[in-house]
Protein backbone atom coordinates (compact mmCIF):
# COMPACT_ATOMS: atom_id res chain seq x y z
CA UNK A 1 0.00 0.00 0.00
CA UNK A 2 0.90 3.62 -1.08
CA UNK A 3 1.32 6.34 1.67
CA UNK A 4 -1.16 8.10 -0.51
CA UNK A 5 -3.51 5.45 -0.09
CA UNK A 6 -2.55 4.82 3.80
CA UNK A 7 -2.98 8.71 4.03
CA UNK A 8 -6.52 8.51 2.75
CA UNK A 9 -7.71 5.47 5.30
CA UNK A 10 -6.45 7.77 7.95
CA UNK A 11 -8.33 10.58 6.46
CA UNK A 12 -11.43 9.22 6.22
CA UNK A 13 -10.98 7.42 10.20
CA UNK A 14 -10.48 11.06 11.27
CA UNK A 15 -14.38 11.46 10.18
CA UNK A 16 -15.17 8.57 11.55
CA UNK A 17 -13.82 9.46 14.76
CA UNK A 18 -15.24 13.16 14.67
CA UNK A 19 -18.86 10.90 13.92
CA UNK A 20 -18.22 9.10 16.77
CA UNK A 21 -17.70 11.99 19.25
CA UNK A 22 -20.74 13.51 17.83
CA UNK A 23 -22.92 10.96 18.47
CA UNK A 24 -21.71 10.03 21.83
CA UNK A 25 -21.40 14.14 22.51
CA UNK A 26 -24.44 16.33 20.44
CA UNK A 27 -23.19 19.83 20.68
CA UNK A 28 -19.41 19.43 19.78
CA UNK A 29 -17.65 21.99 17.95
CA UNK A 30 -14.92 20.36 15.22
CA UNK A 31 -12.19 22.54 14.13
CA UNK A 32 -9.33 20.26 11.65
CA UNK A 33 -8.75 16.49 11.73
CA UNK A 34 -6.06 15.59 9.14
CA UNK A 35 -3.82 12.59 8.59
CA UNK A 36 0.23 13.06 9.25
CA UNK A 37 2.61 11.15 9.06
CA UNK A 38 2.17 8.37 11.41
CA UNK A 39 -1.83 8.85 11.76
CA UNK A 40 -4.34 11.50 12.47
CA UNK A 41 -6.11 13.67 15.41
CA UNK A 42 -8.74 15.78 14.82
CA UNK A 43 -9.13 19.05 16.83
CA UNK A 44 -12.55 20.14 18.72
CA UNK A 45 -14.55 21.42 21.56
CA UNK A 46 -16.51 19.19 23.22
CA UNK A 47 -19.35 20.06 26.00
CA UNK A 48 -17.83 17.17 28.23
CA UNK A 49 -13.56 17.72 28.28
CA UNK A 50 -12.59 14.44 27.46
CA UNK A 51 -10.55 12.37 29.29
CA UNK A 52 -8.13 9.05 28.67
CA UNK A 53 -11.51 7.06 29.77
CA UNK A 54 -13.22 8.23 27.12
CA UNK A 55 -11.47 7.14 24.20
CA UNK A 56 -12.84 3.49 24.59
CA UNK A 57 -16.08 4.65 24.58
CA UNK A 58 -15.32 6.74 21.64
CA UNK A 59 -13.32 3.85 20.22
CA UNK A 60 -16.08 1.29 20.03
CA UNK A 61 -18.81 3.46 18.63
CA UNK A 62 -16.15 4.29 15.98
CA UNK A 63 -16.23 0.53 14.89
CA UNK A 64 -20.10 0.47 15.47
CA UNK A 65 -20.06 3.08 13.21
CA UNK A 66 -17.79 1.46 10.25
CA UNK A 67 -19.73 -1.67 10.38
CA UNK A 68 -22.85 0.57 8.93
CA UNK A 69 -21.39 -0.12 5.64
CA UNK A 70 -21.81 4.13 4.84
CA UNK A 71 -20.59 5.74 2.35
CA UNK A 72 -18.62 9.08 1.85
CA UNK A 73 -19.94 11.31 0.35
CA UNK A 74 -18.95 13.99 -1.36
CA UNK A 75 -20.73 17.12 -2.49
CA UNK A 76 -20.02 21.03 -3.99
CA UNK A 77 -21.62 23.89 -2.28
CA UNK A 78 -21.45 27.61 -2.69
CA UNK A 79 -19.80 30.26 -0.34
CA UNK A 80 -23.25 31.26 0.77
CA UNK A 81 -24.16 27.38 1.22
CA UNK A 82 -21.67 26.28 3.19
CA UNK A 83 -21.85 29.48 5.83
CA UNK A 84 -25.64 28.61 6.39
CA UNK A 85 -24.96 24.83 7.37
CA UNK A 86 -21.59 25.70 9.39
CA UNK A 87 -23.06 29.01 10.79
CA UNK A 88 -22.85 27.46 14.08
CA UNK A 89 -19.36 26.46 13.96
CA UNK A 90 -17.24 29.44 14.28
CA UNK A 91 -13.69 27.16 13.23
CA UNK A 92 -15.43 26.13 10.31
CA UNK A 93 -16.60 29.22 9.42
CA UNK A 94 -13.36 31.19 9.72
CA UNK A 95 -12.06 28.56 7.30
CA UNK A 96 -14.27 29.09 4.71
CA UNK A 97 -14.25 32.82 4.76
CA UNK A 98 -10.14 32.69 4.66
CA UNK A 99 -11.12 30.46 0.89
CA UNK A 100 -10.12 32.59 -2.03
CA UNK A 101 -13.82 34.01 -3.24
CA UNK A 102 -13.48 31.61 -6.30
CA UNK A 103 -12.18 28.54 -4.26
CA UNK A 104 -14.20 24.81 -4.84
CA UNK A 105 -16.01 24.73 -1.46
CA UNK A 106 -16.50 20.50 -0.78
CA UNK A 107 -18.07 18.98 2.06
CA UNK A 108 -18.06 15.27 2.92
CA UNK A 109 -20.91 13.37 4.49
CA UNK A 110 -20.99 10.46 6.68
CA UNK A 111 -24.18 9.47 7.74
CA UNK A 112 -25.84 12.23 9.96
CA UNK A 113 -22.12 13.68 9.94
CA UNK A 114 -20.86 16.88 7.89
CA UNK A 115 -17.54 17.83 7.48
CA UNK A 116 -16.38 20.84 5.31
CA UNK A 117 -13.60 19.03 3.32
CA UNK A 118 -11.09 18.56 0.42
CA UNK A 119 -10.47 14.92 0.68
CA UNK A 120 -10.07 12.51 -0.80
CA UNK A 121 -11.61 9.57 1.44
CA UNK A 122 -12.52 5.86 0.57
CA UNK A 123 -15.70 5.26 -1.14
CA UNK A 124 -17.50 3.38 1.70
CA UNK A 125 -16.33 2.13 5.34
CA UNK A 126 -16.11 -1.41 4.21
CA UNK A 127 -12.81 -0.27 3.38
CA UNK A 128 -11.61 0.46 6.65
CA UNK A 129 -10.27 -1.82 9.24
CA UNK A 130 -12.46 -2.16 12.23
CA UNK A 131 -9.68 -3.61 14.20
CA UNK A 132 -6.48 -1.54 12.62
CA UNK A 133 -6.82 1.64 14.31
CA UNK A 134 -6.10 3.12 17.83
CA UNK A 135 -6.82 5.97 19.66
CA UNK A 136 -3.63 7.32 21.01
CA UNK A 137 -3.96 10.25 23.28
CA UNK A 138 -5.25 13.40 24.49
CA UNK A 139 -3.29 17.07 24.21
CA UNK A 140 -4.89 20.88 24.32
CA UNK A 141 -4.29 22.44 21.22
CA UNK A 142 -4.94 26.49 20.31
CA UNK A 143 -7.17 27.09 17.44
CA UNK A 144 -4.89 28.39 14.13
CA UNK A 145 -1.79 27.60 17.11
CA UNK A 146 -2.66 31.19 18.82
CA UNK A 147 -2.04 30.60 22.43
CA UNK A 148 -4.76 34.14 22.20
CA UNK A 149 -7.35 31.98 20.79
CA UNK A 150 -9.78 29.07 21.83
CA UNK A 151 -7.83 25.95 23.09
CA UNK A 152 -8.69 23.01 22.12
CA UNK A 153 -8.48 19.24 23.09
CA UNK A 154 -6.98 17.30 20.18
CA UNK A 155 -7.29 13.28 19.64
CA UNK A 156 -4.75 11.86 18.27
CA UNK A 157 -5.03 8.32 16.64
CA UNK A 158 -3.59 5.90 14.05
CA UNK A 159 -4.59 3.78 11.83
CA UNK A 160 -3.21 0.64 9.36
CA UNK A 161 -4.37 -1.71 6.02
CA UNK A 162 -4.26 -4.48 8.66
CA UNK A 163 -3.91 -5.59 12.29
CA UNK A 164 -0.39 -6.49 11.78
CA UNK A 165 0.81 -3.05 10.65
CA UNK A 166 -0.94 -1.77 13.42
CA UNK A 167 0.36 -4.16 16.19
CA UNK A 168 3.76 -3.48 14.93
CA UNK A 169 3.25 0.66 15.27
CA UNK A 170 2.46 0.09 19.03
CA UNK A 171 5.30 -1.95 19.87
CA UNK A 172 7.23 1.10 18.26
CA UNK A 173 5.39 3.44 20.14
CA UNK A 174 6.26 1.51 23.38
CA UNK A 175 9.52 1.41 22.54
CA UNK A 176 9.80 5.50 22.05
CA UNK A 177 8.45 5.79 24.83
CA UNK A 178 10.65 4.05 26.76
CA UNK A 179 13.74 6.00 24.80
CA UNK A 180 12.23 9.38 26.16
CA UNK A 181 14.95 11.36 26.47
CA UNK A 182 13.29 13.02 29.54
CA UNK A 183 12.91 9.58 31.12
CA UNK A 184 16.51 8.94 30.69
CA UNK A 185 18.13 12.22 31.02
CA UNK A 186 16.35 12.20 34.86
CA UNK A 187 17.20 7.81 35.15
CA UNK A 188 21.02 8.71 34.00
CA UNK A 189 21.17 12.23 35.85
CA UNK A 190 21.81 14.06 32.71
CA UNK A 191 20.12 17.38 32.79
CA UNK A 192 16.53 18.97 34.46
CA UNK A 193 14.07 21.50 34.29
CA UNK A 194 12.78 23.92 36.46
CA UNK A 195 9.44 25.65 35.82
CA UNK A 196 9.43 27.54 39.18
CA UNK A 197 13.07 29.10 37.60
CA UNK A 198 12.18 29.51 33.77
CA UNK A 199 10.00 27.55 31.55
CA UNK A 200 11.96 25.83 28.66
CA UNK A 201 15.78 26.87 30.27
CA UNK A 202 18.13 23.38 29.91
CA UNK A 203 19.98 22.68 33.40
CA UNK A 204 22.82 20.28 32.49
CA UNK A 205 24.25 18.09 35.48
CA UNK A 206 27.84 16.71 35.75
CA UNK A 207 26.83 13.51 33.66
CA UNK A 208 24.91 15.32 30.94
CA UNK A 209 28.33 18.08 31.29
CA UNK A 210 30.55 15.42 30.56
CA UNK A 211 28.50 14.34 27.31
CA UNK A 212 28.28 17.91 26.49
CA UNK A 213 32.05 18.55 26.89
CA UNK A 214 33.03 15.75 24.82
CA UNK A 215 30.93 16.88 21.99
CA UNK A 216 32.19 20.33 21.96
CA UNK A 217 35.49 19.80 22.43
CA UNK A 218 34.89 16.90 19.20
CA UNK A 219 33.29 19.91 17.36
CA UNK A 220 35.47 22.57 17.83
CA UNK A 221 38.62 20.16 16.89
CA UNK A 222 36.70 19.15 13.65
CA UNK A 223 36.08 22.57 12.79
CA UNK A 224 39.94 23.63 13.19
CA UNK A 225 41.00 20.27 11.14
CA UNK A 226 38.56 22.02 8.47
CA UNK A 227 39.65 25.53 8.59
CA UNK A 228 37.44 27.44 10.64
CA UNK A 229 38.13 29.74 12.90
CA UNK A 230 36.67 29.94 16.15
CA UNK A 231 35.19 33.48 17.06
CA UNK A 232 32.97 34.33 20.55
CA UNK A 233 30.31 37.03 20.51
CA UNK A 234 28.28 39.03 23.09
CA UNK A 235 24.64 37.61 24.37
CA UNK A 236 23.07 41.14 24.20
CA UNK A 237 23.00 44.03 21.34
CA UNK A 238 21.85 47.39 20.96
CA UNK A 239 18.44 47.66 18.96
CA UNK A 240 20.31 49.06 16.00
CA UNK A 241 22.15 45.83 14.86
CA UNK A 242 18.24 44.02 15.20
CA UNK A 243 16.83 46.72 13.02
CA UNK A 244 19.43 46.69 10.71
CA UNK A 245 19.75 42.50 10.18
CA UNK A 246 15.54 42.76 9.90
CA UNK A 247 14.70 40.84 13.11
CA UNK A 248 12.90 43.63 14.68
CA UNK A 249 10.92 43.33 11.57
CA UNK A 250 10.56 40.30 10.93
CA UNK A 251 11.14 37.92 14.23
CA UNK A 252 10.08 40.22 16.61
CA UNK A 253 7.05 37.85 18.40
CA UNK A 254 10.15 35.29 18.60
CA UNK A 255 12.62 37.62 20.90
CA UNK A 256 12.43 38.77 24.40
CA UNK A 257 11.53 42.07 25.95
CA UNK A 258 14.40 44.48 25.35
CA UNK A 259 16.00 46.02 28.48
CA UNK A 260 17.24 49.16 28.78
CA UNK A 261 21.06 49.92 28.80
CA UNK A 262 22.33 53.78 28.57
CA UNK A 263 18.88 55.09 27.75
CA UNK A 264 19.59 52.31 24.70
CA UNK A 265 17.45 49.38 24.58
CA UNK A 266 19.07 46.04 24.22
CA UNK A 267 17.93 42.91 23.22
CA UNK A 268 19.35 39.10 24.43
CA UNK A 269 19.97 37.01 21.05
CA UNK A 270 17.89 34.80 18.98
CA UNK A 271 20.29 34.45 16.42
CA UNK A 272 24.48 34.81 16.20
CA UNK A 273 25.00 36.08 12.38
CA UNK A 274 24.24 39.76 13.39
CA UNK A 275 27.49 39.78 15.57
CA UNK A 276 28.95 37.26 13.04
CA UNK A 277 28.57 40.07 10.36
CA UNK A 278 30.04 42.69 12.74
CA UNK A 279 33.26 41.04 12.77
CA UNK A 280 33.35 41.08 8.78
CA UNK A 281 32.44 44.79 8.66
CA UNK A 282 35.40 45.33 11.56
CA UNK A 283 37.98 45.84 7.96
CA UNK A 284 37.97 45.93 4.50
CA UNK A 285 38.45 42.48 3.55
CA UNK A 286 40.19 41.56 -0.19
CA UNK A 287 39.49 38.35 -2.00
CA UNK A 288 42.31 37.02 -0.91
CA UNK A 289 41.19 36.68 2.68
CA UNK A 290 38.08 34.61 1.30
CA UNK A 291 36.49 32.57 2.36
CA UNK A 292 36.19 33.71 5.79
CA UNK A 293 34.78 30.48 7.77
CA UNK A 294 33.66 31.50 11.32
CA UNK A 295 32.06 28.68 14.21
CA UNK A 296 30.41 29.61 17.34
CA UNK A 297 29.01 27.51 19.90
CA UNK A 298 26.39 30.40 20.76
CA UNK A 299 23.63 30.25 23.04
CA UNK A 300 20.67 32.09 21.91
CA UNK A 301 17.34 32.95 23.21
CA UNK A 302 13.97 32.89 21.30
CA UNK A 303 10.38 32.75 22.66
CA UNK A 304 8.25 29.79 22.25
CA UNK A 305 4.21 28.83 23.43
CA UNK A 306 4.80 27.35 26.55
CA UNK A 307 2.61 24.72 24.66
CA UNK A 308 4.91 24.15 22.22
CA UNK A 309 8.23 23.30 25.04
CA UNK A 310 8.98 19.52 24.72
CA UNK A 311 11.98 19.24 26.59
CA UNK A 312 15.45 19.28 25.03
CA UNK A 313 13.37 19.45 21.77
CA UNK A 314 12.21 22.56 22.23
CA UNK A 315 13.41 24.90 24.78
CA UNK A 316 14.08 28.60 24.91
CA UNK A 317 17.74 29.21 25.40
CA UNK A 318 20.04 26.75 23.47
CA UNK A 319 23.78 26.65 22.29
CA UNK A 320 23.67 26.59 18.17
CA UNK A 321 26.60 25.11 16.47
CA UNK A 322 26.64 28.24 14.24
CA UNK A 323 29.23 28.96 11.09
CA UNK A 324 29.10 31.63 8.73
CA UNK A 325 31.07 31.43 5.35
CA UNK A 326 31.41 34.75 3.60
CA UNK A 327 33.12 33.59 0.14
CA UNK A 328 33.41 34.94 -3.64
CA UNK A 329 30.96 33.88 -6.19
CA UNK A 330 33.95 31.82 -7.43
CA UNK A 331 34.30 29.96 -4.14
CA UNK A 332 30.69 29.19 -3.51
CA UNK A 333 30.02 25.84 -5.19
CA UNK A 334 33.47 24.51 -3.73
CA UNK A 335 32.48 25.96 -0.21
CA UNK A 336 28.92 24.52 -0.23
CA UNK A 337 30.62 21.23 -0.88
CA UNK A 338 32.67 20.91 1.78
CA UNK A 339 30.14 22.63 4.19
CA UNK A 340 28.28 19.42 2.82
CA UNK A 341 30.87 17.17 3.06
CA UNK A 342 31.74 17.82 6.39
CA UNK A 343 28.26 17.55 7.82
CA UNK A 344 27.87 14.37 6.85
CA UNK A 345 31.03 13.24 8.25
CA UNK A 346 30.41 14.99 11.63
CA UNK A 347 26.38 13.09 11.70
CA UNK A 348 28.23 9.63 10.31
CA UNK A 349 30.86 10.02 13.71
CA UNK A 350 27.58 10.19 16.03
CA UNK A 351 25.73 7.18 14.22
CA UNK A 352 23.34 8.54 12.28
CA UNK A 353 23.87 6.40 8.90
CA UNK A 354 20.42 7.26 6.76
CA UNK A 355 20.89 10.92 5.82
CA UNK A 356 18.71 12.35 3.38
CA UNK A 357 18.89 15.84 1.80
CA UNK A 358 16.26 18.24 0.33
CA UNK A 359 17.02 21.24 -1.91
CA UNK A 360 15.03 24.19 -1.45
CA UNK A 361 14.18 26.89 -4.06
CA UNK A 362 13.36 30.52 -4.68
CA UNK A 363 9.99 31.47 -3.21
CA UNK A 364 7.74 32.78 -5.55
CA UNK A 365 5.91 36.17 -4.73
CA UNK A 366 8.77 38.27 -1.79
CA UNK A 367 12.09 37.71 -1.80
CA UNK A 368 15.30 39.98 -1.71
CA UNK A 369 18.55 39.04 -3.93
CA UNK A 370 19.38 39.98 -7.67
CA UNK A 371 17.62 37.04 -10.42
CA UNK A 372 21.12 35.92 -11.53
CA UNK A 373 22.48 35.82 -7.56
CA UNK A 374 19.67 33.54 -6.86
CA UNK A 375 20.29 31.33 -10.19
CA UNK A 376 23.69 31.43 -9.10
CA UNK A 377 23.33 30.10 -5.82
CA UNK A 378 20.98 27.49 -6.44
CA UNK A 379 23.45 26.23 -9.52
CA UNK A 380 25.91 26.13 -6.74
CA UNK A 381 23.34 23.83 -4.23
CA UNK A 382 22.59 21.26 -7.00
CA UNK A 383 26.70 21.32 -8.19
CA UNK A 384 27.33 20.14 -4.44
CA UNK A 385 24.79 17.88 -3.90
CA UNK A 386 25.44 16.23 -7.27
CA UNK A 387 29.47 16.27 -6.53
CA UNK A 388 28.93 14.45 -2.97
CA UNK A 389 26.55 11.67 -4.70
CA UNK A 390 23.79 12.34 -2.16
CA UNK A 391 20.23 12.11 -3.27
CA UNK A 392 18.01 14.71 -2.94
CA UNK A 393 14.41 15.47 -3.01
CA UNK A 394 13.55 19.08 -4.15
CA UNK A 395 11.22 21.94 -2.39
CA UNK A 396 10.13 24.08 -4.87
CA UNK A 397 9.56 28.08 -3.55
CA UNK A 398 10.17 26.49 -0.54
CA UNK A 399 13.44 28.42 0.28
CA UNK A 400 13.49 31.50 2.59
CA UNK A 401 12.76 34.80 1.17
CA UNK A 402 16.63 35.60 2.09
CA UNK A 403 17.58 32.58 -0.13
CA UNK A 404 17.73 28.80 -0.90
CA UNK A 405 19.43 25.95 1.14
CA UNK A 406 19.96 22.43 1.92
CA UNK A 407 18.45 20.64 4.53
CA UNK A 408 19.91 17.58 5.84
CA UNK A 409 17.64 14.90 7.71
CA UNK A 410 18.96 12.50 9.46
CA UNK A 411 16.64 8.53 10.50
CA UNK A 412 17.16 7.23 14.01
CA UNK A 413 17.14 4.04 15.13
CA UNK A 414 13.61 4.69 15.53
CA UNK A 415 12.18 5.43 12.20
CA UNK A 416 11.99 8.70 12.98
CA UNK A 417 13.18 11.88 11.12
CA UNK A 418 15.22 15.23 12.21
CA UNK A 419 16.17 17.84 10.54
CA UNK A 420 19.42 18.87 11.86
CA UNK A 421 22.18 20.62 9.43
CA UNK A 422 21.27 22.91 6.87
CA UNK A 423 23.32 25.27 4.67
CA UNK A 424 21.55 28.55 3.31
CA UNK A 425 22.25 31.29 1.30
CA UNK A 426 21.43 34.89 2.78
CA UNK A 427 21.19 37.93 0.07
CA UNK A 428 19.30 39.68 2.93
CA UNK A 429 22.28 40.66 5.23
CA UNK A 430 25.08 41.05 3.49
CA UNK A 431 22.64 43.84 1.39
CA UNK A 432 21.33 45.61 5.08
CA UNK A 433 24.98 45.44 6.13
CA UNK A 434 26.43 46.75 3.14
CA UNK A 435 29.15 44.23 2.91
CA UNK A 436 31.99 44.17 0.49
CA UNK A 437 34.97 42.98 -0.83
CA UNK A 438 37.97 44.13 -2.66
CA UNK A 439 37.94 41.83 -5.79
CA UNK A 440 40.78 41.30 -8.11
CA UNK A 441 39.73 44.14 -10.45
CA UNK A 442 40.02 46.45 -7.71
CA UNK A 443 35.87 47.26 -7.53
CA UNK A 444 33.80 46.55 -4.60
CA UNK A 445 31.76 43.69 -4.77
CA UNK A 446 29.35 41.85 -2.43
CA UNK A 447 29.95 38.54 -0.87
CA UNK A 448 28.03 35.42 -0.83
CA UNK A 449 26.95 34.32 2.63
CA UNK A 450 26.27 31.31 4.09
CA UNK A 451 24.60 30.12 7.40
CA UNK A 452 25.62 26.83 8.36
CA UNK A 453 23.78 25.09 11.06
CA UNK A 454 25.73 21.06 11.78
CA UNK A 455 23.94 19.49 14.93
CA UNK A 456 21.21 22.12 14.68
CA UNK A 457 21.61 23.10 18.76
CA UNK A 458 23.37 20.81 21.55
CA UNK A 459 20.22 20.57 23.63
CA UNK A 460 18.31 18.83 20.73
CA UNK A 461 21.10 17.30 19.57
CA UNK A 462 21.44 15.76 22.87
CA UNK A 463 17.84 14.74 23.10
CA UNK A 464 18.00 12.90 19.80
CA UNK A 465 21.23 11.10 20.43
CA UNK A 466 19.89 10.17 24.25
CA UNK A 467 16.52 8.01 22.36
CA UNK A 468 18.64 6.88 19.20
CA UNK A 469 20.90 5.22 22.05
CA UNK A 470 18.27 4.77 24.58
CA UNK A 471 20.93 6.49 26.56
CA UNK A 472 23.40 3.12 25.74
CA UNK A 473 25.82 5.82 23.93
CA UNK A 474 28.94 4.42 22.75
CA UNK A 475 32.47 4.44 24.19
CA UNK A 476 33.40 7.95 23.31
CA UNK A 477 30.42 9.42 24.86
CA UNK A 478 29.39 7.72 27.35
CA UNK A 479 29.69 10.04 31.00
CA UNK A 480 31.03 6.90 32.70
CA UNK A 481 32.98 4.85 30.49
CA UNK A 482 34.48 2.26 33.51
CA UNK A 483 33.42 1.14 35.98
CA UNK A 484 35.42 -0.39 38.66
CA UNK A 485 34.00 -2.72 41.18
CA UNK A 486 35.81 -4.92 43.88
CA UNK A 487 34.70 -8.05 44.92
CA UNK A 488 34.82 -6.89 48.31
CA UNK A 489 36.52 -3.95 50.58
CA UNK A 490 39.67 -5.35 50.86
CA UNK A 491 40.69 -5.00 46.99
CA UNK A 492 39.51 -1.41 46.98
CA UNK A 493 43.13 -0.18 47.18
CA UNK A 494 43.54 -2.37 43.90
CA UNK A 495 40.47 -0.89 42.25
CA UNK A 496 42.09 2.90 43.14
CA UNK A 497 45.26 1.78 41.63
CA UNK A 498 43.28 0.28 38.34
CA UNK A 499 41.54 3.49 38.36
CA UNK A 500 44.50 5.89 37.90
CA UNK A 501 45.94 3.65 35.46
CA UNK A 502 43.36 4.21 33.10
CA UNK A 503 42.16 8.03 34.49
CA UNK A 504 44.19 10.03 32.15
CA UNK A 505 42.65 8.53 29.15
CA UNK A 506 39.26 7.27 29.79
CA UNK A 507 36.32 8.65 32.48
CA UNK A 508 36.78 6.68 35.00
CA UNK A 509 35.03 5.85 38.93
CA UNK A 510 34.74 3.24 41.33
CA UNK A 511 31.91 1.56 42.85
CA UNK A 512 33.12 1.31 46.64
CA UNK A 513 29.60 1.47 48.60
CA UNK A 514 28.56 -1.04 50.85
CA UNK A 515 25.98 -2.82 48.20
CA UNK A 516 27.26 -6.21 47.45
CA UNK A 517 29.07 -6.80 44.04
CA UNK A 518 25.93 -8.41 42.04
CA UNK A 519 24.10 -5.22 43.10
CA UNK A 520 26.36 -2.76 41.92
CA UNK A 521 26.79 -4.72 38.33
CA UNK A 522 22.92 -4.48 38.28
CA UNK A 523 23.38 -0.70 39.15
CA UNK A 524 26.59 -0.38 36.40
CA UNK A 525 23.83 -2.13 33.58
CA UNK A 526 21.12 0.58 34.58
CA UNK A 527 23.16 3.32 34.16
CA UNK A 528 23.99 1.69 30.81
CA UNK A 529 28.03 2.14 31.79
CA UNK A 530 29.88 0.79 29.12
CA UNK A 531 32.45 -1.81 30.91
CA UNK A 532 32.08 -2.90 34.29
CA UNK A 533 35.96 -4.03 35.49
CA UNK A 534 35.41 -6.69 38.48
CA UNK A 535 38.78 -6.99 40.44
CA UNK A 536 39.14 -9.79 42.93
CA UNK A 537 42.52 -11.33 44.80
CA UNK A 538 43.71 -13.35 41.55
CA UNK A 539 43.47 -10.34 39.75
CA UNK A 540 45.63 -7.82 42.26
CA UNK A 541 47.85 -10.63 42.14
CA UNK A 542 48.19 -11.16 38.47
CA UNK A 543 47.64 -6.69 37.86
CA UNK A 544 44.45 -8.27 35.37
CA UNK A 545 40.63 -7.52 35.76
CA UNK A 546 37.55 -9.53 34.44
CA UNK A 547 35.61 -7.08 31.89
CA UNK A 548 31.83 -7.01 31.76
CA UNK A 549 30.50 -5.48 28.49
CA UNK A 550 27.48 -3.83 27.66
CA UNK A 551 25.37 -5.91 25.92
CA UNK A 552 28.24 -8.13 25.06
CA UNK A 553 30.22 -11.34 26.37
CA UNK A 554 32.08 -10.95 29.55
CA UNK A 555 36.12 -11.24 29.56
CA UNK A 556 38.14 -12.75 32.04
CA UNK A 557 41.98 -12.16 33.64
CA UNK A 558 42.63 -9.23 30.72
CA UNK A 559 46.01 -7.84 31.65
CA UNK A 560 45.56 -3.85 32.63
CA UNK A 561 48.01 -3.27 29.63
CA UNK A 562 45.81 -5.10 27.12
CA UNK A 563 42.27 -3.65 28.69
CA UNK A 564 44.15 -0.28 28.17
CA UNK A 565 45.08 -0.16 25.26
CA UNK A 566 41.85 -1.35 23.68
CA UNK A 567 40.02 0.94 25.83
CA UNK A 568 41.78 3.67 24.13
CA UNK A 569 42.09 2.73 20.65
CA UNK A 570 38.05 2.50 21.01
CA UNK A 571 37.57 5.85 22.45
CA UNK A 572 39.79 7.47 20.25
CA UNK A 573 38.16 5.64 16.90
CA UNK A 574 34.49 6.93 18.50
CA UNK A 575 33.77 2.93 17.60
CA UNK A 576 30.08 2.58 17.93
CA UNK A 577 30.72 -0.89 19.15
CA UNK A 578 31.79 -2.17 22.07
CA UNK A 579 33.33 -5.73 21.25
Amino acid sequence: MSQEELSTIRHSMAHVLAAAVQELQPGTLFAIGPSIAEGFYYDMRTPEHLTMEHLSDIEMKMREIIARDEDFRREEVSREEALALFAHNPYKVEIIESLPLDATITLYRLGTFVDLCRGPHVANTRMLRADAFKLLHLAGAYWRGDETRDQLQRVYATAFYNVQDLEAHLLLLQEREKRDHRRIGKDLDLFSFHEEAGAGLVYWHPMGGRIRHTIEDFWKKEHLKNGYELIYTPHIGRSWLWETSGHLGFYQDSMYSPMEIDQQDYYVKPMNCPFHIMIYRNDKKSYRQLPCRWAELGTVYRYERAGALHGMMRVRGFTQDDAHIFCTPEQLESEIYEALRFSLNILSTFGFRKISAFLSTKPEGKSVGEEHRWIEATSALEGALQRASLEYGTDIGGGAFYGPKIDLKIEDSMGREWQLSTIQLDFNMPERFNLHFIDRDGQAKRPYMVHRALLGSLERFMGVVTEHYAGAFPLWLAPIQVRIVPVSMKFTEYAETVKRYLLEDLRVDIDDGDDRMQAKIRKANELRIPYTLVVGGRDQENNTASVKVRGGEDKRDISLEDLRAFLIEKNASKALNLN
